[in-house]
């Protein structure tokens, strides 16, 4: 991918949801919702604090998160449904 986020930001590819529920039944795709987990494509340099020194990112790429439901602007690159967000937008990491 030749796309590098800017300062805080991070992009994120979302983890499918389940096709099924705990019962067995199968999930039509007009009822799903959008997963709110995913796995950080790529990572951006830092944040600068008032001195201008970078802030260090606590994720890089590969990580598996969680964030809000409505966290991040969608986009399209290279044909794949992304999301960019900012760090702070980021709720946790699985480990």
């Amino acid at each position: 991918m030749a796309f590098t986020p800017l300062h805080d930001r991070v992009v994120v590819r979302r983890v499918e949801g389940d096709e099924k529920t705990a019962g067995g039944l199968i999930i039509p795709d007009n009822a799903k919702e959008k997963p709110a987990e995913g796995e950080i494509v790529a990572v951006g340099a830092g944040a600068r604090d008032e001195d201008g020194e970078r802030i260090a990112m606590d994720v890089k790429a590969g990580d598996k998160i969680l964030f809000g439901k409505w966290s991040g602007t969608e986009i399209t690159l290279d044909g794949e449904e992304l999301l960019i967000m900012k760090e702070s937008d980021i709720l946790g990491v699985i480990a």
